[in-house]
């Protein structure tokens, strides 16, 4: 498979949802189109945030859909078709490559934890069926079961169609592996940060970009960062940086954090459906004030 490109800041997209729970297809339409005025440099449609695993396969294929074929093109779209079974996984990844995805996000199976020779089988069965680049998703925290640098790498070097890794781990030394060891003996497979406030990090030792929840509704934060070090001007990384460090208590306010970040988009000016899936339950009130205090110490809102 040809060296697949792919580098910076790409949001993993809330998915609009109505009140019953459906597939809001207007509202869809309105993010993707505030991402890519943004300036994003892809989308993550089903990724965590998008609520995929709350979701059953007609609506993941639904959404999917519609997501690429209204961003027609303009920036790549990954579509994230992780299940428990390989058979669901290989059945998700040829629908997205039947609708014209760019690329696949795979994370690992997640209730029974599998030896290291099962991971692996499962992955190299995945990347045989599905003819499209697929990035791997570490999330042991969800999942829990990490995919280990030296499982990464033997697949990294096995399957040319895996082409690189979110890596979202609370610590940058499996990061910093991940870079060291694996890019090492594949210089184009790609190193991305699932946790936004290692994006930075990650880009200094040589990876490849970020997968920021926050870049939803600040994209002029991660952007800059990213900016800045492609100029390499370092102020400006530094007030970026900061500003993200404000915004990373968001993520414990709630739990998902799936309805504070489509508060979050709410309050940055998208009249959009604010509805979560079950079993996932809307931001309290008071979790919304403390929302709109983490967005105004950003200096995303204006102060009171």
């Amino acid at each position: 498979m040809q060296s697949f490109k792919l580098k910076g800041v790409i949001p993993p997209v809330p998915t609009i949802v109505d009140q019953t729970g459906a597939f809001d297809p207007k509202g869809m339409a309105a993010l993707l189109e505030r991402e890519v005025a943004a300036g994003i440099h892809g989308l993550l449609i089903l990724g965590s945030g998008g609520e995929f695993c709350h979701m059953n396969t007609a609506m993941r294929k639904e959404v999917a859909e519609f997501c690429v074929r209204q961003v027609a093109g303009r920036i790549p779209v990954l579509i994230g078709i992780g299940a428990s079974a390989t058979a669901e996984v290989i059945e998700l990844g040829r629908h997205a490559q039947s609708c014209g995805a760019d690329a696949v996000l795979v994370v690992n199976p997640y209730y029974a934890t599998l030896s290291q020779r099962a991971l692996i089988q499962h992955y190299k069965t995945v990347a045989a069926a599905v003819d499209l680049p697929i990035l791997l998703y570490n999330f042991p925290a969800l999942t829990g079961q990490e995919l280990t640098v030296d499982l990464v790498q033997e697949l990294a070097l096995a399957c040319p169609n895996i082409v690189g890794i979110k890596d979202t781990v609370d610590t940058m030394s499996h990061t910093r592996a991940l870079v060291t060891e694996v890019k090492g003996a594949r210089p184009d497979f790609l190193v991305f940060s699932g946790f936004d406030e290692y994006m930075l990090d990650t880009l200094l030792i040589g990876g490849d970009g970020g997968i920021p929840a926050t870049a939803n509704f600040a994209p002029e934060v991660t952007l800059g960062i990213y900016d800045a070090i492609e100029a390499g001007d370092f102020t400006k990384m530094r007030a970026h940086a900061r500003r993200l460090a404000r915004l990373m208590p968001i993520y414990g306010l709630d739990q998902p954090f799936f309805g504070l970040v489509k508060e979050a988009i709410r309050l940055t000016g998208s009249d959009l459906s604010m509805a979560v899936l079950a079993p996932s339950l809307p931001p309290s009130a008071e979790n919304k004030h403390r929302l709109v205090t983490v967005l105004r110490g950003a200096g995303v809102l204006p102060s009171a």
